[in-house]
């Protein structure tokens, strides 16, 4: 009962998952998504989009990288992809995250979210483009209005994306196209 008592103290310690708000807008341009949306909104993501991964994926394997790769914000918060002060602290809070699992799914869980960080497998690699691309998505749905909130630079998008045409050379080239550029054109993104 020990194993079991500790799945589901950690299943109901990542419903907090659900708490934590990000800076991006629904589609509905009026609520923030929260992290567990996110994060069912990238599995589904993966299951349409695999297709488009520069090499083949195990789609499970990248699925399960994407619903537990924000659980560590459960205790260190979201940082806006944009918040230079917020992204220098960001790894060291990540870090203390509290692990209630039993050692081997612990280790499984821990191992996946490592291999995301790292970004060297295929899985990786397209787990970071969805990440990168479901909130520009969404960001482009509600006619830039974060991007313009925040004063965000066309730099800026382009450095943390430095990296997606590694997962996907047609996500990337779509999300520059038709969610970047005209944003760019419109004066949400700074140029």
């Amino acid at each position: 009962m020990e194993r079991i008592e500790k799945q589901m103290q950690f299943i109901l310690e990542i419903d907090k998952e659900k708490q934590i708000k990000r800076k991006t807008l629904q589609s509905n341009g009026k609520d923030f998504e929260d992290d567990a949306q996110h994060a069912w909104h990238m599995a589904i993501m993966t299951l349409l989009l695999s297709e488009y991964a520069n090499d083949e994926i195990d789609v499970l394997k990248t699925i399960s990288m994407l619903l537990i790769h924000d659980l560590v914000e459960i205790d260190a918060g979201d940082t806006y992809a944009y918040d230079d002060q917020g992204l220098k602290t960001q790894n060291e809070r990540e870090n203390l995250a509290a692990n209630l699992l039993p050692e081997d799914q612990a280790k499984k869980i821990f191992d996946l979210w490592n291999e995301l960080e790292e970004r060297k497998t295929a899985e990786a690699k397209f787990a970071r483009v969805l990440d990168n691309f479901q909130p520009v998505m969404l960001n482009a749905a509600t006619d830039g209005r974060m991007w313009a909130e925040n004063g965000v630079h066309l730099e800026k998008i382009l450095k943390r994306n430095e990296k997606t045409h590694e997962g996907s050379e047609v996500l990337w080239k779509y999300m520059y196209e038709h969610f970047i550029l005209p944003n760019v054109k419109k004066g949400r993104i700074k140029e």
